[in-house]
């Protein structure tokens, strides 16, 4: 007598789709989707770049001074940023000079080629915020991370490497503003310590604490 079923050629019987455990598996996938981007949107994890998503740059607030370098080899590199998946924090570990002057010296390299280095940004002593690279081009700041990182170099009154309260209030307050145009979590905020293990910003890297208060003060938590 014939049946629906079939038998194969090992003797095993042959079955169709299992609809059940597609429409299962289907679902699991969605439960894990959803929480990786809430995960990521919350701060607790960091998506790698294949998750990144181009953004073009945001219209600088009136609060920071835009003075780009000139494109050259050697500060400004006119190379394209194409994602944005962190920030990372330097200080300038030149104590006592200001904004100005590390924005200034970044432009020097152009004719004295020296060394090759820059940031997208200097905060200084009196909290003034000079951008110096534009959010879409990489600056020479921060190794390997320079492909997808924005760079923030800070000025600092002394070898601890503190930075004064005028500088840190700036700091909060640029860091705020791109993480929230970037859609970036807590754990893609770091130090140029966290790339390479150099002692930069110096006075966050001894101090923990510190560290983790100034994130607080940044997402509010």
């Amino acid at each position: 007598m014939r049946t629906n079923q079939q038998t194969s050629r090992h003797g095993g019987r042959q079955h169709g789709s299992h609809p059940v455990l597609v429409l299962a598996l289907l679902l699991a996938l969605a439960l894990a989707a959803g929480w990786l981007y809430t995960a990521a949107a919350e701060g607790e994890i960091a998506l790698p770049s294949l998750f990144s998503r181009h953004r073009e740059p945001p219209e600088m607030p009136d609060w920071v001074t835009v003075d780009l370098l000139t494109v050259n080899e050697y500060s400004r590199p006119g190379i394209g940023l194409e994602t944005v998946n962190g920030i990372v924090i330097h200080y300038v570990g030149n104590p006592g000079t200001t904004a100005q002057a590390n924005r200034n010296y970044f432009e020097s390299l152009a004719e004295s080629g020296e060394t090759h280095a820059s940031s997208h940004f200097v905060i200084g002593l009196e909290g003034e915020i000079i951008q110096c690279v534009p959010l879409d081009e990489i600056a020479y700041c921060s190794n390997d991370r320079n492909s997808d990182t924005i760079s923030i170099e800070c000025c600092h009154p002394g070898e601890d490497g503190a930075f004064t309260q005028e500088t840190y209030a700036s700091l909060v307050k640029l860091v705020a503003f791109l993480a929230d145009y970037y859609d970036l979590g807590r754990d893609q905020v770091i130090r140029h310590y966290d790339v390479t293990g150099k002692l930069c910003p110096l006075y966050y890297v001894k101090h923990e604490d510190a560290w983790e208060q100034f994130k607080d003060d940044v997402f509010g938590t």
